[in-house]
């Protein structure tokens, strides 16, 4: 259906942004079939999402002439403050024409400014949950005139802990309200909710379900882990992306990469849960305006942030699972325009990372990490590109002619064309020679020491116990007085966890175990840890390929020999959910 359709107001706010015709997900949403129905929608990031359910709400809107602001018509409900700072953004612009008043209630601003805003009457309120419900609970937020609740990325709002607050906000909303569900995944709990809160909802689809993502080429480097950030100084070179996105699993990984790059002379930027709101939004403004074009970030931080020039993301740690895959992964390929997602993967993890490519339906071209090599002649090539391009003589400068004159007249035209290639090559981070692990002596390089002969423990808590590398490390390392460095592979099943310790130091790491067990306690002393046969699956992989070590953290080792002092973790639940908004 073509956007000519839509009241006149929205239909020329979209040609005056080149909206031509509308994405798949704005097409369904506006076939006869979903009119005045609730809607439940899966659709990838950068699909254009917040247009479709805009165009969505604007008939129904705008249809009888627009009240003046009041009690709001509309609430759009998204999980983070960046992702519903750019809903604000976008929805101001698609009724700007039509005069609608929106007001945005997010976590880290002035919530008496807010307020204010809610008080002089708005027509779309667009907000995060935890911010939205403290407004309803003071009574500054009305929903007794709700046309609309448009839930976006709900399911990344319900991993984040968000359900009781949007239970609380969709209870006080009319019952006659239309509810527009928007979801990249449709797990279980997801179904629930809409089943809840939805009246006969017409579900759309349009994730081709063969492929995690059309306009996203996924590559994977299989590479040694000490390599790992040589890897990913060599893939940032190689590609030269105007922006990137390099995502680590932990704030600490973030700090430490960081430092990494621009110490060694990229522009770079990080987010993660260590930065404040003001410091995440200079990043994100150095992003796109070009003065950054690397952002190094953990999963929650780079959650609802939108760079139209970012076409590169790295995976610098495997993700967890396939859905984390293709979330981060789509920060990329958005709305029509490619992009590229690389894995970065420690050569003992690839059949891992083989078996959630498979079921994520994706397929990656497995290639070698780029070497010094290819990245010089990728660096000639872009510069010769870049020198023999045309020059419009209305962009030249005299002072610049003047000075290639003078230069002419002092120098040999091959000494200049050497100083420009000089010139070039030294603005630009030298790339690092990584192992090669095409040949036995670059597979052996990946093995490390002390762990030819080790001793397998499992422990009494799994992935059902929220059971996760981040926290088990610590806990070990405080139960059985060792290091990060003296565990080895670790293996998490679903009510059990297996790992690694040296053969040489298992019995002062049985002693220590006894000394720190409490029968029955319910914190961390109480978890059962024993020896073990190895798990069947890491048996088979030692016959293969040999008893070498496959950390959860490979390529960053811990900084210092002792426990990090995390305090007392409740071993049933695992670590609580972090929270934002």
């Amino acid at each position: 259906m073509p956007f000519s359709s839509l009241p006149a107001a929205v239909a020329q706010s979209l040609a005056a942004r080149g909206y031509a015709e509308p994405t798949p997900v704005q097409a369904a949403v506006l076939e006869a079939e979903a009119a005045g129905r609730d809607l439940l929608v899966s659709a990838q990031t950068g699909s254009g999402k917040t247009v479709a359910f805009g165009v969505a709400m604007a008939a129904d809107l705008l249809g009888d002439g627009v009240p003046p602001p009041g009690a709001p018509l509309a609430l759009a409900i998204a999980p983070t403050r960046e992702l519903a700072l750019q809903v604000s953004r976008e929805l101001a612009w698609l009724y700007e024409k039509a005069g609608l008043r929106i007001a945005t209630c997010v976590g880290g601003m002035d919530p008496s400014k807010e307020r204010r805003q809610l008080h002089h009457g708005t027509h779309i309120v667009v907000g995060t949950p935890g911010r939205l419900r403290d407004h309803l609970e003071r009574g500054a937020l009305d929903l007794s005139a709700l046309r609309f609740v448009v839930l976006d990325e709900a399911d990344e709002m319900l991993d984040m802990g968000f359900r009781e607050d949007l239970e609380e906000l969709l209870d006080a909303t009319p019952a006659e309200r239309r509810t527009l569900l928007f979801s990249a995944t449709m797990p279980r709990p997801i179904a629930v909710l809409a089943k809840q809160y939805q009246r006969d909802a017409l579900r759309i689809s349009t994730i081709d379900e063969r492929q995690g993502h059309g306009d996203i080429s996924y590559q994977a480097v299989a590479v040694s882990p000490n390599d790992i950030e040589n890897a990913v100084i060599n893939l940032l070179r190689f590609h030269e992306a105007e922006t990137a996105m390099l995502f680590c699993a932990t704030r600490d990984n973030v700090r430490r990469l960081h430092a990494t790059l621009v110490e060694r002379g990229f522009a770079a930027v990080a987010l993660s849960g260590e930065h404040s709101q003001n410091e995440r939004n200079q990043a994100i403004q150095a992003l796109r305006d070009g003065r950054a074009r690397i952002c190094v970030a953990t999963d929650v931080a780079a959650r609802g942030i939108d760079i139209p020039s970012l076409s590169l993301v790295v995976h610098v740690e495997v993700p967890r699972d396939a859905e984390t895959l293709q979330h981060r992964s789509g920060r990329t390929g958005r709305a029509g325009r490619k992009g590229t997602a690389v894995l970065v993967v420690p050569y003992p993890r690839r059949r891992r990372l083989e078996e959630m490519l498979r079921r994520a339906r994706i397929e990656a071209e497995w290639m070698p990490a780029p070497g010094a090599a290819q990245i010089r002649e990728r660096d000639r090539e872009r510069l010769l590109e870049k020198l023999l391009a045309p020059v419009d003589a209305e962009d030249v400068l005299e002072d610049d002619v003047a000075l290639a004159d003078t230069l002419m007249e002092r120098m040999e035209v091959r000494d200049i064309a050497l100083a420009l290639v000089r010139s070039y090559r030294s603005a630009m981070p030298q790339p690092e020679d990584l192992i090669d692990l095409s040949t036995e002596e670059g597979r052996k390089a990946t093995h490390r020491t002390g762990f030819d002969d080790v001793s397998w423990f499992r422990m009494d808590i799994g992935r059902r116990q929220n059971a996760d590398p981040r926290w088990l490390l610590p806990l070990l390392c405080r139960r059985g007085h060792i290091t990060r460095n003296e565990i080895g592979a670790i293996r998490i099943g679903p009510s059990e966890t297996y790992f690694q310790v040296p053969k040489a130091m298992e019995d002062r790491f049985r002693a220590a175990l006894q000394r720190t067990a409490r029968e029955g306690a319910e914190d961390e002393t109480g978890i059962r840890i024993e020896p073990s046969e190895p798990p069947r699956e890491m048996a088979r992989t030692n016959r293969r390929q040999g008893n070498g070590p496959n950390r959860p953290r490979e390529g960053f080792p811990p900084r210092g020999d002792g426990p990090r002092s995390d305090g007392p973790r409740p071993h049933r639940k695992g670590p609580p959910r972090r929270r934002e908004g």
